[in-house]
């Protein structure tokens, strides 16, 4: 039998029926919170055009501080390999008013900082050493406008060429190649060991691609015999040509970053960049949700990856010491 009073329309009075309405209405029509509120805008500098999936760790990091992609607008520019032409590249950048810029390698972080002094900056850049340059009075509390990770490890380079020592016993000449202005540090650490271990060096310009395929050429001629190429946003870009010359003219090379090793070059040692890039994206969040970027402290990378390309030795007619691969975090065959 049914229930009279379950079965018989609800009725309302009309005032009542009215609100409901109207606020289920409301309802239909509200925008979401995300879409009231106003994007923020992200500027990025570098000297070369921003990696795709270095990008997409920047976002992953800015996630993990509460913004979504929806939330946030980036104004890129960049130098397209040409670092002369960075202070244009910033002054585009400013003129869009960011509120917080992240500073890709250490020529953008430079140009910047001279650029700006009220306008948050997150650097990564790991080839300066924050504290001597000035960017920073401490690294527990920075003092200025700039923070974010860095690599200030000059000996790292030193224990590159000890790698490529252990590949090449015989190994008694070996090119340099990088930015003589950027890579100082570097290149005197790497100086410094090459004469511990009795190996002499040429050092080689490469800021640009063109000087790149430069100093490749001219490691060749002069018979090195392996190639320690000094990390940088163009050498990044240009890591695919590098490894295929090296390749092509027979030159074991060494650099910073897994990616070389992935494109094809002998072997690498130093941090991850995508998670460099990650961390970055942490900073920007941590300023955008209201922190000065003179109280956060700069970052180092704490872990250190060895990636050694089997398939490139084997090309080059080298064989891998076992205690080499056993060490190493990636093989590539």
């Amino acid at each position: 039998m049914t229930d009279p009073i379950a079965s018989a329309p609800l009725r309302l009075p009309l005032g009542r029926r009215r609100f409901v309405a109207t606020l289920a209405g409301s309802l239909l029509v509200a925008p979401s919170a995300e879409a009231q509120t106003t994007p923020r805008k992200i500027g990025t500098l570098g000297a070369t055009p921003p990696d795709p999936l270095n990008m997409d760790m920047l976002k992953q990091g800015l996630l993990e501080r509460g913004f979504s992609e929806s939330q946030i607008v980036f104004v890129n520019r960049h130098a397209n390999g040409e670092p002369a032409r960075l202070p244009a590249a910033v002054g585009e950048l400013l003129r869009s008013k960011p509120e917080v810029i992240l500073a890709r390698g250490p020529g953008a972080l430079a140009v910047a900082v001279r650029s700006t002094t009220t306008i948050p900056i997150v650097a990564v850049d790991l080839e300066s050493d924050p504290l001597v340059l000035g960017y920073a009075k401490t690294l527990a509390r920075p003092g200025g406008n700039v923070t974010g990770v860095f690599l200030d490890l000059p000996d790292l380079s030193a224990k590159q060429l000890q790698l490529i020592r252990e590949v090449i016993p015989t190994l008694s000449l070996v090119a340099l190649v990088g930015d003589s202005a950027a890579n100082a540090a570097q290149l005197r650490a790497t100086e410094s060991g090459a004469g511990v271990l009795g190996v002499r060096v040429q050092t080689l310009e490469g800021r640009t691609a063109a000087e790149l395929d430069a100093a490749m050429e001219t490691a060749h001629r002069v018979r090195v015999g392996a190639v320690v190429i000094f990390s940088s946003p163009t050498v990044f870009v240009e890591r695919t040509r590098l490894a295929a010359l090296g390749r092509e003219k027979r030159l074991p090379t060494v650099s910073l970053f897994a990616e070389f090793a992935e494109a094809g070059g002998l072997l690498t040692y130093g941090p991850s960049l995508r998670e460099c890039f990650r961390r970055g994206g942490n900073f920007v969040g941590k300023i955008l949700n209201g922190a000065r970027p003179s109280e956060v402290p700069i970052e180092r990378p704490e872990r250190f990856e060895l990636v050694v390309n089997l398939k490139t030795a084997k090309a080059l007619g080298l064989t891998i010491p076992p205690s080499l691969i056993a060490r190493a975090d990636q093989v590539i065959e």
